[in-house]
């Protein structure tokens, strides 16, 4: 991998972290519980409830996502970063630039 190819992707890298965070603070604030004293009906309630659980879902796998992109952020610079961990093969750089925390080729994910 090209030394370009490197700053292309760690660019990318970056600027995903950038979009998820102020996405992760908005899931975060949307996913507080409603007080009980709340008066906003039992049915309200219970969409609530189901609204919470699938923001519940968003925000895991947001900010799980995250961590990855922060991990692969500072794996950039070292000389073993863009292959696959698996079979020891080039990841493909339209695969790193697509899913830059991917740590193997698409074949040994699969």
């Amino acid at each position: 991998m090209t030394e370009a190819e490197r700053d292309i992707i760690r660019q990318k890298i970056l600027h995903e972290i950038e979009r998820l965070k102020p996405e992760i603070e908005r899931l975060k604030e949307i996913t507080k519980p409603v007080p009980p004293d709340d008066a906003i009906g039992r049915i309200s309630r219970m969409d609530n409830i189901v609204n919470n659980s699938v923001n519940k879902a968003a925000l895991s796998k947001a900010a799980s996502r995250l961590a990855g992109l922060e991990y692969a952020l500072g794996q950039t610079g070292h000389p073993d970063f863009g292959t696959c961990v698996e079979c020891g093969t080039t990841i493909p750089t339209a695969r790193l630039l697509a899913m830059p925390e991917s740590a193997m080729c698409v074949a040994c994910a699969e």
